[in-house]
């Protein structure tokens, strides 16, 4: 049974790329294979590869996928790298189509439990994995005479990467990030988008609670536990030790961000006084008077005058 799915940055990257060629300028999705491994219930998702697919618009029960053409790229992929096995499919959605579980039904040629991942490659908010992965599953409705019929189950996903990804993915960032922007503030702006996720998450459980409460929503036992576990772990704000250390800690940084704007001040008006000096100066050096040429004595001419002096003596 698959409980988790860990998608690596090389199968993110592809899927933009093949969307950017392909059905960018259109309402169109693209479809494409993903292999990896599967240990313990979790998938390892390291490379995929695309595949032409065609469906139509008005009706999506009409579709076409190039069976060769998968076939033959996972036979040179098997060359390549022995241990890459398919182990599902991905499309760029953005949501669930009424043909996935026929395509899902096709891969079942190739891996036994395939996986569905639908990867947004354009996300609308910064902070939130852009993969959904799903497994076909069979359910049983009403009488247990019925025959079941598959929908697809919502697994966990998370994005994973190798030494040598981190590597590449750190220069990628490295020449994508703005060399303007100062550390401090791209330190701000992670913080805020941790709370920006923080509180997406919180108000999905709200939305689930009161879903719960008013009947619309079946009660999911597991979610409700995992919510108790939240909340134990949750720290008690009421006592006066902890709120008393918090206004401490929030006091320190105050009086460090208090002390670096007067800093910034003084220099400030340093600087404003040093520039006002300078420019007094250089007014003043150019008002005064220029001493006239003749006033000045040269020392030949004062020989002279004593000469005539001491004859007239």
């Amino acid at each position: 049974m698959i409980t988790k799915v860990v998608v690596h940055p090389l199968v993110l990257l592809s899927t933009v790329d093949h969307y950017n060629r392909i059905a960018k300028d259109t309402n169109k999705r693209v479809v494409g294979v993903l292999l990896g491994e599967i240990s313990k219930g979790e998938v390892d998702v390291t490379n995929s590869f695309a595949i032409p697919f065609e469906e139509e618009d008005n009706n999506s029960s009409i579709w076409y996928l190039d069976h060769n053409f998968l076939e033959n790229m996972a036979g040179m992929y098997k060359k390549v790298a022995a241990r890459e096995n398919i182990v599902g499919w991905y499309s760029t959605g953005p949501r669930i189509r009424q043909n996935d579980l026929e395509i899902n039904t096709l891969f079942t040629r190739y891996t036994p439990n395939p996986i569905y991942v639908i990867i947004d490659v354009a996300p609308k908010e910064e902070f939130q994995i852009p993969t959904k992965s799903y497994v076909a599953v069979e359910e049983v409705k009403g009488d247990a005479t019925e025959t079941p019929t598959l929908s697809f189950k919502h697994i966990p996903s998370t994005i994973g990467a190798l030494e040598a990804e981190e590597v590449g993915v750190e220069h990628l960032l490295r020449d994508v990030k703005d060399t303007s922007v100062s550390s401090l503030a791209t330190k701000v702006h992670s913080k805020l988008l941790s709370l920006k996720s923080l509180v997406s998450h919180l108000q999905e459980i709200q939305a689930y609670l009161q879903h719960a409460i008013s009947g619309r929503a079946p009660l999911n036992h597991t979610i409700l536990s995992q919510l108790q576990d939240i909340f134990n772990l949750a720290p008690s704000i009421d006592p006066e030790e902890l709120a008393k250390s918090f206004a401490i800690k929030t006091n320190d940084l105050m009086v460090v961000l208090y002390l670096s704007s007067l800093i910034r001040s003084i220099i400030a008006l340093h600087s404003l006084i040093n520039n006002k000096i300078d420019n007094r100066n250089i007014e003043k050096a150019a008002n005064e008077p220029a001493k006239p040429a003749d006033a000045v004595a040269t020392p030949a001419d004062s020989g002279k005058t004593d000469l005539v002096k001491s004859d007239k003596k």
